[in-house]
Order: C-alpha cells, then sequence, then structure tokens
C-alpha cells in the first residue's frame, strides 16, 4: 500500500477518464420517427420524379404523414379533449388540409420539418440533462469501509454519515467527505471545472466522483449518497425541466388564446374569398397556408431551451442553479451583497503581521517560542501561529508545564523560559502597537517572555485570493460595487472590504437585520442578489431576489434555501454566471424578434398577396429550427465567460 504522506505526481492524474454519456439521436423515439418520415418523404419526391404510378408516391407521402404526424397528432387530440387548442393539432390538420386540395408534396414537406424541430428540441433537452446528470456515473458503485474488523467492501449508496472511507491511488472517491488522514492529489474537473488537481490533506473536503491521485486518503463521510453534489444535479435539472421562466410562462398564458384567433382568424381567410367567388382550393390553400404561417411554435420555442442549455453549461464549471426561473432572474441582477466571513474570507484566520517590541528577538524567534506554547492548544488563534511558524519552516522546541488560560490564552516552559501568549489586555504596554493592529482589522495576540512583552502578532480571516477579482467583476457588471453584510466589528469588516475594493459596509448585523438591508435595497428599485455560506446568512439568501450559496463553505440550512450553489466556492464563478444568464437573455430576445419577424412577414405575405404553401412551410418551420439552434449554442463550452 502507498504511504498515506506520498507526494502525488502529476502525470498520475491527467484528465478524467471517465466521460459522461451522451444520448444518441437515434435512442430517441422523437429523432427515429423524424428520421423515417423524412426517408418516406424522399422516396416519396423520387417516385414523383421518376413519374412512377401516382398511388406509389401517394402512399410514400401518407406513409410520412403517419410517422412524423401520428404523435404531435396524438398529443394535439389529447389537449382538445381537455379544452385546449394545442399549435401540434394546428400543424397536422394544416398538412391534412394540404393532402385534400392534392398538394400532398407540400403537406408532408410541413410534417417533415415539423418533425425534425421538434426532434431537435427533444435532443436539445437530452443533451442538456447529459451535461449534468452524466456526473452521476462518474461515482462509483462501490466503496471500501475501515471498520474494527479490516475492510470491508459496501455499495457507495448505502454508506452512512460519519463512516471512514479508504480512498487509493487512482480510485473515485464514493461520497462527500473530509479528509482525516493522507494526502494526495484531486482531480475535481468533473464537479468543480477546476483545470488542476487540488492538494488534499486532513481537514479538507472532498467530492464524491472525483480522481484520487497517487497518495491514499482516509475519509470519513459527511453527506450520504443521495444528498451529494453530484446526486443534487439530477433533481436541479429535473426541477428545471418542470420549471417554466416567466417569460414561457407569459406565452404558455397567451398561446391558448393565440391560437383561438388563428384559428378564427384562418377561417376567414378561408370563408371571406369565397364569399367574393374565389375557388374552393385556392380558399383553402390559402387558408392553410395562413394556419402554418401564423402557428406560433417558434415563439413559444424561444424561452426554455437558451435557459436550460445555460443551466447545463453553468453546472459543468461547478454552478448549480436551481431551475429556469433563477437564470432568468440571474440576468436581471443590479446590486450583489456579500456575507464577509466564510464567503469573502475562508473563515481560516491567519498570523499577517509580527510586531517586535524587544530589540533582544526576532521576528522568527518570538515566532518560534509563541508557536512552540500554542503548539497544545486547539484554538483556531492558536492553529494560525503554528501554521505560520511551519511556514517559515522553524523548529519547534518542546514546551513543558502547558496551561490553557480560559479567555485569555496560553503559557508554557520553552527553553526554560515562561511564554505565554495571550489577548492584550487594557494595562498591557503593548497597547500601541495593539491599537496599530487592531485599525489594520486584525486580531492583536501578544507575547510575553516572562512577564514582558516582546511581540505583538496580528491575526487576521484570510481574504480568498480571487474575491478582488470576483468583486471588480461584479462592479462591472452590475454598474455599482457590492456591499458588505456581515456581524463583525466595523473596523475588522471594513478593513477587509477595502482589501477586496469595497467601499459600502454593514456591520454588527443579525441575521435579521441582513434581511432588513436588502429590503432596503429592493425598496431603492434594485435587483438584489445575495451572496452567503452560513446559517445566519439564510433568511438573507431567501429574501434576495436571487440567493447564492458556496457549496464547499455553506451550511445544509443555506444550500438548501439558496437559488443558486458555487460549487468550488470559487468567487469569481458569480460574475461568470451572471453574464451567462445575460447572455440567456439576449438570446431570449433574438429568438423572440426572430420568430416574431418571421411570422409577420409571412402572414403579411400571404393576406397581401400569394405565398406558395412550400415557401410558407420553409419559412415558418425554418425559423423553428433557427430558434432551436440559436438555443443550443449556450450549450459550447465558449458560452462561459472566462
Amino acid at each position: 500500500m502507498a504511504s498515506s504522506t506520498a507526494t502525488p505526481t502529476r502525470p498520475a492524474l491527467g484528465r478524467p477518464a471517465l466521460t459522461p454519456r451522451r444520448t444518441r439521436w437515434s435512442s430517441l423515439p422523437q429523432m427515429r420517427w423524424a428520421a423515417t418520415a423524412s426517408a418516406l418523404f424522399v422516396l416519396g419526391v423520387l417516385a414523383q420524379l421518376a413519374d412512377t404510378p401516382a398511388p406509389l408516391w401517394w402512399a410514400l407521402y401518407l406513409g410520412c404523414y403517419a410517422a412524423g404526424g401520428w404523435e404531435p397528432g396524438l398529443a394535439g387530440l389529447r389537449a382538445l379533449r381537455d379544452k385546449t387548442l394545442d399549435v401540434d393539432l394546428l400543424m397536422v390538420v394544416a398538412a391534412i388540409g394540404a393532402a385534400a386540395i392534392g398538394q400532398v408534396f407540400d403537406g408532408a414537406l410541413l410534417i417533415v420539418i415539423f418533425a425534425t424541430s421538434g426532434a431537435l428540441e427533444a435532443l436539445a433537452t437530452a443533451r442538456t440533462e447529459d451535461s449534468v446528470r452524466g456526473l452521476l456515473d462518474l461515482t462509483p458503485d462501490t466503496a471500501t469501509v475501515l471498520t474494527a474488523d479490516g475492510e470491508q467492501t459496501v455499495a457507495a449508496a448505502e454508506l452512512a454519515v460519519g463512516a471512514l472511507v479508504l480512498v487509493r491511488p487512482g480510485d473515485r472517491i464514493a461520497a462527500d467527505g473530509t479528509v482525516i488522514g493522507g494526502a494526495s492529489e484531486v482531480d475535481q474537473a468533473t464537479v468543480t471545472g477546476e483545470s488542476l488537481p487540488v492538494g488534499k490533506a486532513a481537514g479538507d473536503d472532498v467530492f464524491a466522483g472525483t480522481l484520487n491521485g497517487t497518495g491514499v486518503l482516509r475519509v470519513r463521510v459527511r453527506r450520504r449518497a443521495e444528498d451529494s453534489v453530484v446526486a443534487r444535479i439530477a433533481g436541479l435539472v429535473e426541477e428545471a425541466g418542470r420549471t417554466s421562466a416567466k417569460a414561457q410562462l407569459f406565452i404558455e398564458k397567451i398561446e391558448q388564446r393565440y391560437s383561438v384567433a388563428m384559428v378564427t382568424a384562418t377561417l376567414a381567410v378561408f370563408l371571406v374569398p369565397l364569399a367574393f367567388g374565389a375557388s374552393l382550393q385556392s380558399a383553402l390553400l390559402r387558408s392553410m397556408t395562413f394556419m402554418i404561417v401564423a402557428s406560433p411554435c417558434a415563439v413559444v420555442l424561444a424561452t426554455m431551451p437558451p435557459l436550460l442549455a445555460a443551466i447545463a453549461t453553468a453546472a459543468r464549471h461547478g454552478v448549480l442553479v436551481k431551475s429556469a426561473v433563477v437564470m432568468e432572474q440571474l440576468g436581471g441582477t443590479t446590486r450583489v451583497v456579500v456575507d464577509k466571513t466564510g464567503t469573502l474570507t475562508r473563515g481560516v484566520p491567519e498570523l499577517a503581521a509580527v510586531t517586535v517590541l524587544d530589540p533582544t528577538i526576532t521576528e522568527d524567534e518570538a515566532l518560534r517560542v509563541a508557536a512552540a506554547a500554542e503548539y497544545a492548544s486547539e484554538h483556531p488563534l492558536a492553529t494560525a501561529i503554528v501554521r505560520a511558524a511551519r511556514g517559515r519552516g522553524l523548529s519547534l522546541p518542546k514546551a513543558e508545564d502547558f496551561a490553557a488560560l480560559p479567555g485569555r490564552g496560553v503559557s508554557a516552559l520553552v527553553d526554560g523560559t515562561r511564554i505565554r501568549v495571550s489577548s492584550p489586555a487594557a494595562s498591557d504596554p503593548a497597547t500601541g502597537a495593539v491599537a496599530e493592529l487592531r485599525a489594520r482589522g486584525g486580531t492583536a495576540v501578544v507575547v510575553h517572555r516572562e512577564q514582558t512583552p516582546v511581540a505583538v502578532f496580528g491575526i487576521t480571516d484570510q481574504v480568498r485570493p480571487e474575491a478582488a477579482a470576483a468583486v471588480a467583476a461584479l462592479t462591472a457588471a452590475t454598474g455599482a460595487t457590492p456591499v458588505v453584510l456581515t456581524g463583525d466589528n466595523p473596523v475588522t469588516a471594513a478593513a477587509l472590504a477595502r482589501q477586496v475594493g469595497i467601499g459600502e459596509v454593514r456591520a454588527e448585523l443579525l441575521p435579521a437585520d441582513k434581511v432588513t438591508v436588502i429590503r432596503e435595497l429592493e425598496a431603492a428599485g434594485a435587483r438584489v442578489t445575495m451572496v452567503g455560506d452560513g446559517i445566519n446568512d439564510a433568511p438573507a439568501l431567501a429574501a434576495a431576489h436571487v440567493g447564492i450559496a458556496l457549496g464547499g463553505a455553506g451550511s445544509d440550512l443555506a444550500l438548501q434555501t439558496a437559488d443558486v450553489v458555487i460549487v468550488r466556492d470559487d468567487l469569481t464563478a458569480i460574475p461568470a454566471v451572471i453574464a451567462l444568464a445575460r447572455r440567456a437573455h439576449r438570446v431570449v430576445v433574438a429568438n423572440l424578434v426572430l420568430a416574431g419577424g418571421f411570422i409577420a412577414v409571412l402572414v403579411t405575405w400571404d393576406l397581401v398577396g400569394h405565398l406558395p404553401l412550400p415557401l410558407g412551410v420553409a419559412g415558418h418551420e425554418g425559423s423553428t429550427v433557427l430558434v432551436g439552434l440559436n438555443g443550443l449554442r449556450l450549450l459550447r463550452s465558449k458560452a462561459w465567460p472566462r
């Protein structure tokens, strides 16, 4: 077995070996029926051009009708039974009408194009789901659990929270969990989109389905299989598919009225010319052409495909958008509100400054003896001091007579000298250095040798390295700098905000106060997106126009409440997904303009001139295909803003 402390090598990882499955076009019944209809249509055309007996090519065309029209026709009849008028039924009726007046070729062409556009929509939906659901295939079927009796292989779906799992080199991790032993590099690209493997050691979180490198990890399971990040994705896609965006709901509301109006207008286009002496065939042909070109198929398909494609693209880059409604709302963001601790920062303290008070001691010496004294302490500030000493490569002497001072700090004998590391007292002679560090937003810790203060450490929360870039991008995207909301003190909050480029800070807030701030901003006309991670952020996440939670650092309540989850805790993904949402909105608008323009031109042409039925069919169904293909562009990797 490889050592758990072995240093992983990059070549062993590479890109994931397992590729998410893609739905074959032939597996979709819509594609098979469309292909059958197209083949029968082509055979009919060839038979007609070859001057074969009319019954032969008529039979081929009618076979095309049956193959491509039975499904939408049946769906339309079911809708009619429920007293609603379906656009699919209108298309089938128009095709039958064309055949009734001898234009069987034109009707068959309508069926082929209509069936093809429906099949493309089904394929686009399936590929959208594949992009996200394929992640489920990355989770292994079994896991090796460490028990008191040794190792036991169990089904990954049966892993209980708290179970200890052994992950060998090259294995895929079976559950979301926390590393409690070992070290390795893990390729998380399948879940978070990170291009490089990430080092993992004790205390780090790992995701189900990610690929371990050359080290051995012992992982404590913290989520059941059905609650893991990859398992949630499937539910989010299904939810997104069931949820219509506001524009789509609006279209669904007007579709019924529009269809009734279209049928009424079609009857008028048929009856009025007859009343003025037109022939039955010409009147029927004009009315059938009108029904085809006036149908709002492309308008109905203009909204959901782009939004669902955008959701799939975001998911591939580690951003889970819970519905099409949310994707639409994200694009309208005008102000971003950000929690401080755990969001702009990592929530992990680090040593930021050392001020030496005694000229007989150096920074490294002060840090060395302080870390030795703090070594046995479990306090987060002690951990930061020890980590900083190790980071400088300092060798820590053994401390003796360790004592914790509740509410104050620690004391220990280091190299025979009493070292005390504590929070500053009001009478401490180091108050000047303490005040300076606090003014910079740090927490001050004083190091005493015997009774004399020799150094002051400034400890701050670790700012996420991408925070400043994310703030700049959000400011550029919304035209306003984000607002920091925090329960921390104003001095510390303001110092952090200045560091990342934010000028507006609301500090010392309780959870209810954060909700009040958001409501004030929304009352002023802003469409607020709230970014947070903790339980105390959940009310604000729910109150905001859109709530975004950090998936790794976020509490379960925050993840449940939020509309969007950033899986890899990368703040730069927030402006990226907002930009993607705005692009999706532009695609929807372009689709609506394209579809509406085609309808307006073709209807006008048919009413004031003579629009040939084949041209009307090609124009109407062609616009539907164009709308679908335009939405599919958001599935490309280039659609994600860099």
